[in-house]
């Protein structure tokens, strides 16, 4: 995870914007510099999807970017996309500001209406956000993002995995999880199409921690069994 969005909760995660890196490090058990393995991971993932799709974004949202642990390898693996880091913590997003990746531009919200036009973004990135999203906000959210997606554009969302118990540890010791309500991929998925998009896509992911890092190539085997630390779904 590296990535904050409650809905109406920004004062939250102002709080914890500062020492978010090693807050999250502890919860899971790996060093700080370990957490951008998995931020890596997820995009080397949205790049692929891209690079069978046979072109590039040219403008991606980081949905709930937080601080922006995703924000350096979105720039390095789509370096002439324009990136919107979109959060509800101004706090957080400062931190991204500091940190002046190129073609990245901070966007603070309310949580409920994305500021942006309609059919204005290529491909929507969250990761790791809506389990602190109260449900019944879910779907109205999920078609506030449809319509700001391009009818082309694709949304690749990560969430935990509630079926794998190391997943629910760390998120049982995480100190801002501590109202996190965890979601299974096949709910995910409903609430997605409930939405509006047409097609949704799930599968597990991270199996191997960063210690066996060597062994990923191996998961391309492994999405149909529901025991990695994560999921994601690809919709559009």
């Amino acid at each position: 995870m590296g990535e904050t969005m409650p809905l109406h909760a920004d004062a939250e995660f102002d709080r914890v914007a500062q020492d978010y890196r090693a807050q999250h490090a502890h919860s899971t058990g790996v060093s700080e510099d370990a957490l951008d393995y998995f931020a890596s991971y997820k995009i080397e993932y949205v790049q692929q999807l891209w690079r069978e799709r046979g072109r590039s974004p040219r403008t991606i949202m980081d949905f709930g970017a937080g601080i922006g642990n995703a924000l350096a390898p979105m720039h390095e693996a789509f370096p002439e996309a324009e990136i919107i880091a979109l959060d509800v913590s101004r706090a957080s997003l400062d931190l991204v500001d500091t940190q002046a990746i190129p073609n990245v531009r901070t966007l603070a919200y309310d949580g409920l209406k994305v500021p942006l036009p309609d059919a204005s973004l290529d491909c929507i990135f969250i990761a790791c956000v809506f389990h602190h999203i109260p449900a019944e906000h879910h779907v109205a959210l999920l078609a506030e993002l449809r319509r700001v997606l391009r009818p082309d554009g694709v949304l690749v969302l990560f969430e935990h995995n509630p079926l794998n118990p190391l997943t629910r540890l760390a998120v049982a010791r995480c100190e801002f999880d501590r109202d996190a309500v965890l979601i299974g991929a096949r709910e995910m998925r409903r609430r997605l199409v409930a939405g509006g998009f047409v097609r949704a896509a799930s599968k597990f992911c991270l199996f191997f921690p960063p210690a066996l890092g060597l062994l990923r190539p191996l998961e391309r085997f492994l999405g149909w069994l529901p025991l990695g630390a994560q999921y994601h779904l690809v919709g559009s």
